[in-house]
């Protein structure tokens, strides 16, 4: 049975295709159109998915969507029936999007599949919930037979935040949270309010967070939020703008928290960074709370997670450290892209029935390279266009990556498929020394053209995690932080009371490219079965170093969706200061490169996330 999974037209929308309930591909549109966080018709990825397969356009057996688009527009109207007059505009800024095309959603898809060459298959378009599509995704590729399942996010139809159960084949959702109140909601309001874009700064919110200090956690508490023990929470929407205005926060929000949002891209403050630090000690004790809850409610030692929220690796380090459970797994593609993937599944096993194959300790989604391979194509795309490369043998390969890498030059890599996801693991990354001094002010302003705050991840061996960090688990998917271990590090007493410019660029352990302000990493763990390739240049970096972590971040530039295509690496290669470029076998050195000439600003084409 052949099984496409969908979802599109809010934001990140992907398509994913299940074959007798094997993943065989998922992508996201964003990849393939250039467009950042892509709302429309997943067109590309599904073309992509059904090519992977190697289906012929009538070879469908269901489709699924990833929520259900008429109780969304039914919340939508209850929600500005709720607060009128007041939302006036915002209501008529949205009902023509829902009268022209959110309303027909099914006839959407089956044009759109019409206009891919994809027949429509007969009765066999399913429309789970937001929140079950989120724990599907998150329960069935997991490693357990059974776990907890807990999904936070911003909102989907009405559920904000749901707690669930998986056993085998099923999968129970116990208890939502609804609409307006939202951990997620809430996080946007801080990441709108301290200047930064809503569905897309908010890992950027979490970033800065450990320049500040908690000092504004009463005040959320006193004015925002009513938690109880079991987690369940409820807003005062008396502060908050997204019922009846168009922003995320009101004047009422700007007089509790010292005044007007932050403009963006102006300087940032130390009420910035305070606000920051505050939400995430807020959220983090949110998640605690539903945490604890919910393995009360099952007695279960395994948790699985999904939704927006389940992208916040600092408070996932901390349920990890501090929480009921023995064992969590996250889905790497958290997010609504993800949802394509959920849904997929809940057709598979929840309508057909279909038992699960769980292997412990190894979940379903292959290291979430789910992507398209573009290795074979390299050759014959580099000679076309005249570009100087040098073809590496595989016995080479590694060595002579790590040896660049070594010798502080900064390599974007594009070999094998490529992740499901926002984060890139190996095969759509910019790689460097993180032993090394300079890379991270080097990479934030030379490569990545983005806030000189921001931190870097490392990639380690899986062997050699506890070496580095205070981690004993694995990490493969990036979505855990952990605390850099205690005899790697420098002690900087002083730090807390410096300017932010200087913290910045302080030395805090021996690996400081990757050590944040507050001796932590956001942690990757590889092993040679995921990403043997990957792996093997890790290891050759060990071997000529003696460390076996290095600097991973993600092969784009700020406001750019992270790169697919050798065309796409090529272009980013060169319109920075990247030293090396690795595109499967071929070796590009920027020195041998004709020089680069293009109309216009190309940052024109992204908008600043």
């Amino acid at each position: 049975m052949n099984i496409l999974g969908i979802s599109a037209f809010y934001h990140d929308s992907a398509a994913c295709l299940l074959k007798d309930g094997r993943i065989v591909a998922a992508a996201q549109e964003e990849r393939f159109t250039r467009k950042k966080h892509d709302e429309r018709f997943p067109m590309h990825a599904v073309r992509y998915c059904l090519h992977e397969a190697g289906l012929r356009g009538d070879q469908l057996d269901a489709v699924a969507f990833y929520d259900k688009p008429i109780e969304k527009f039914v919340r939508i109207l209850k929600t500005y029936f709720s607060v009128a007059p007041q939302g006036l505009q915002s209501f008529m800024m949205a009902m023509p999007v829902w009268m022209r095309e959110k309303l027909w959603i099914p006839l959407e898809i089956e044009t759109a599949l019409d206009a891919c060459g994809i027949k429509m298959p007969q009765d066999a378009l399913y429309f789970p919930e937001h929140h079950e599509s989120h724990a599907a995704s998150a329960f069935y590729p997991s490693p357990f037979d059974s776990a907890a399942v807990l999904t936070v996010d911003g909102v989907g139809e009405w559920s904000t935040t749901a707690i669930g159960h998986g056993r085998g084949h099923e999968l129970d959702i116990l208890f939502d949270i609804h609409f307006p109140h939202s951990l997620g909601l809430l996080y946007s309001a801080f990441t709108y309010f301290t200047g930064f874009k809503v569905n897309s700064g908010e890992y950027k919110l979490m970033g800065l967070a450990p320049y500040g200090q908690p000092t504004y956690v009463r005040e959320i508490y006193d004015h925002l939020i009513d938690v109880k023990a079991d987690g369940s929470f409820k807003l005062n929407m008396e502060l908050f703008g997204y019922l009846d205005g168009l922003t995320m926060t009101n004047d009422k929000f700007s007089e509790a928290f010292g005044g007007p949002p932050r403009k963006a891209e102006s300087e940032i403050s130390q009420r910035e960074m305070d606000l920051a630090r505050s939400v995430q000690v807020v959220t983090e004790e949110v998640i605690l709370k539903m945490a604890n809850h919910v393995q009360a409610l099952t007695g279960e030692k395994n948790l699985v997670m999904a939704g927006g929220v389940a992208l916040n690796c600092v408070a996932n380090g901390r349920l990890l450290r501090e929480g009921p459970f023995d064992n969590i797994w996250i889905q790497p593609a958290a997010g609504d892209a993800g949802g394509a993937l959920g849904a997929a599944q809940l057709v598979w096993h929840k309508v057909h029935q279909k038992p699960r194959t769980v292997v412990p300790s190894k979940d379903a989604m292959q290291g979430s390279f789910l992507g398209p391979n573009f290795d074979a194509e390299v050759e014959a795309y580099l000679e076309a266009r005249g570009y100087p490369y040098r073809k590496l043998s595989e016995a080479e390969w590694a060595p002579e990556v790590a040896r660049l890498v070594a010798s502080e030059n900064v390599i974007g890599l594009c070999q094998g498929r490529m992740e499901f996801g926002p984060r890139a693991l190996g095969g759509r990354s910019i790689i460097g020394d993180a032993r090394s001094e300079k890379m991270q002010s080097v990479m934030n302003l030379k490569i990545k053209y983005r806030e000189s705050f921001r931190p870097f991840a490392p990639t380690c061996l899986e062997e050699d995690v506890s070496e580095y960090f205070e981690l004993e688990s694995e990490s493969p998917y990036m979505l855990l932080v952990a605390q850099v271990r205690a005899d790697r590090c420098i002690g900087q007493a002083e730090a807390a009371s410096l300017p932010m410019r200087e913290r910045i660029n302080q030395k805090r352990s021996d690996i400081p490219a990757i050590t944040h302000v507050d001796y932590s990493a956001r942690v990757q763990t590889v092993n040679r079965e995921r990403n043997p390739r990957y792996y093997d240049l890790i290891k050759a970096f060990k071997d000529q170093t003696g460390y076996g972590v290095i600097i991973n971040t993600s092969f784009n530039v700020r406001g750019e969706p992270i790169v697919c295509t050798p065309e796409d690496a090529y272009r980013c290669f060169m319109r920075t200061e990247m030293d090396y470029l690795v595109l499967g076998d071929c070796l590009l050195s920027k020195t041998d490169q004709p020089e680069w000439q293009e109309k216009g600003d190309w940052r024109e084409d992204f908008v600043l996330d």
